[in-house]
């Protein structure tokens, strides 16, 4: 059975950040990032930092930092799509509301990412925002994804274990929108409607609504429907 009461030594100690020496980014925990910094830069959610030591500077991205295209983007989509700079030498650790870190090693290889599911990323990924096809006005939220591409370390959220689903030639995988985190960035989702699920629930409904993955890849899905509003 897990201990829940400690003297104020012993919980400080079972406690205490460690230091595994396991690169630029390691888990203090699986909830809780940490980003070691040596006069280098790294880009975080904004809002991520829960807390610091040592000589760090935060800026926000700058309007045209990533390109007009990505720029109007980030104009209609949601905060989570916006990214905070961080530069200097320290620790950095980061959260999102308790949720689950993954950390991935990009080998010249890319992911498209919930834009709100994405954590931090070092700066020698390209990182490009592409609205999901076929979407608009079948859902209210969750439109845009990030795409993240070539050699680079990326963490991700995820509300409790993720799950993952090969996509193969001629077995497509059907998922739920509010409930799919990422995806093999070949993949392009298509969209379909369950008139029968949407007429049986009376209103539109998670599984009313369908992505379906074909081809060649993966679809990373979470046990958690994540509903995103406008101001999210």
């Amino acid at each position: 059975m897990q201990n829940t009461r400690y003297t104020l030594e012993e919980f400080v100690q079972a406690s205490a950040q460690k230091d595994l020496n396991q690169g630029v980014f390691e888990l203090e925990s699986e909830r809780t990032l940490e980003v070691n910094l040596n006069n280098s830069m790294i880009w975080t959610k904004m809002g991520a930092m829960i807390a610091y030591h040592g000589d760090l500077k935060f800026t926000r991205e700058g309007i045209f930092e990533q390109g007009l295209g990505n720029l109007l983007k980030k104009m209609v989509s949601s905060e989570g799509a916006r990214l905070t700079k961080v530069t200097g030498t320290g620790k950095l650790y980061c959260a999102d509301y308790g949720k689950k870190i993954t950390i991935l090693q990009l080998r010249n290889q890319g992911i498209s990412v919930n834009a709100n599911d994405v954590l931090a990323f070092e700066p020698s990924l390209k990182n490009e925002i592409k609205m999901v096809r076929k979407i608009a006005g079948m859902m209210a939220g969750g439109l845009f994804n990030v795409v993240l591409s070539g050699t680079g370390l990326v963490a991700i959220t995820t509300h409790f274990d993720p799950l993952t689903l090969a996509v193969k030639p001629g077995s497509p995988v059907c998922t739920d929108p509010n409930a799919t985190v990422a995806w093999s960035a070949n993949l392009s989702p298509n969209f379909k409607t369950d008139i029968q699920l949407k007429t049986f629930f009376g209103r539109g409904s998670g599984e009313s609504v369908q992505m379906q993955f074909e081809g060649s890849g993966f679809v990373i899905v979470q046990p958690y429907e994540e509903f995103y509003g406008a101001s999210s």
